[in-house]
């Protein structure tokens, strides 16, 4: 199908830009790495990167998510026939925001653990989704899902090493 860009669906690509970057920013403000003392006490997997690495990961992979969004956007022609694959994509973004609440909010890995793996489940379908309209958008997701996958084993790694009292 396809769009140019003259005919482009700009106010759904505003609304997608929006939204990732207001779930980059929501997810930085709720956390605060090491500054948190809960988290900063935790006993921490032998891989775990230091924070300046978190820092660096996490726009380099939502500036993936959003052109892959982008892309599908463009590749359908509107938001409307991307409804089923924008419509995971913002399930996505509300369950990476919850991840960061349940763990640095509510210092509870537990629940994070199943957020992370219900957001894995999302990941990996809106992959799958993306893939219809374009292939491009879907291999652009990769590193979010090598990455959550990572995140599971840090997150497990806390559970394990921090049992609850």
């Amino acid at each position: 199908m396809g769009t140019t860009w003259r005919t482009f669906d700009w106010p759904g690509a505003a609304l997608v830009a929006a939204a990732t970057l207001g779930a980059l920013a929501l997810g930085a403000f709720l956390s605060p790495g090491s500054d948190d003392p809960w988290y900063g006490a935790l006993r921490k997997a032998p891989l775990n990167p230091p924070d300046a690495a978190f820092a660096v990961i996490w726009p380099v992979l939502f500036l993936l998510m959003l052109a892959g969004a982008l892309l599908v956007l463009q590749e359908a022609g509107n938001f409307k026939r991307a409804s089923a694959a924008m419509g995971l994509y913002f399930t996505m973004l509300a369950a990476n925001v919850c991840w960061s609440l349940f763990f640095f909010g509510f210092s509870d890995p537990g629940i994070a653990l199943g957020v992370l793996a219900a957001l894995w489940l999302l990941i990996a379908t809106m992959i799958l989704r993306f893939a219809i309209h374009s292939p491009r958008a879907a291999l652009l997701q990769v590193p979010y899902l090598l990455w959550v996958t990572f995140a599971a084993y840090l997150n497990i790694s806390v559970l394990v090493l921090n049992p609850a009292p």
